[in-house]
């Protein structure tokens, strides 16, 4: 009786592994709803602004609607943009999914990109 449950538990603990670590995938609209999950999110970059004199020198990628009207973000800091090239300009008008850590700031759901492996274009 030992041997058959062991295999079956097992399998349980495999499944249960594939779920915890499959990621789901959002819409920028339904980002907002999923703050502190790590999750793929994905949209139209409506507009994007490098803020070269600003501290940390972030990049911005609103996703669906322009700045001040973003829905969400993908930021990207100033000490990751070499990885990057001009983000501001090779993903402006693309359809691009982020994925990474839901966070909020301001109001605006975002994920920080920190490697170009994290951004891809649809």
């Amino acid at each position: 009786m030992r041997r058959a449950v062991f295999p079956l538990i097992s399998v349980v603990l495999f499944l249960s592994a594939l779920q915890l670590f499959a990621q789901s995938t959002y819409t920028a609209e339904q980002a907002k709803s999923h703050i502190g999950e790590r999750a793929t999110v994905c949209g139209l970059v409506a507009s994007a602004h490098y803020a070269a004199s600003s501290k940390g020198q972030p990049t911005f990628l609103n996703l669906d609607k322009p700045y001040p009207n973003q829905i969400f973000t993908v930021l990207i800091w100033g000490s990751d943009r070499p990885q990057f090239g001009t983000p501001e300009r090779d993903y402006v008008r693309k359809k691009v999914c982020a994925t990474g850590m839901i966070e909020q700031f301001r109001g605006t759901a975002e994920i920080i990109a920190r490697s170009p492996s994290e951004i891809r274009i649809k």
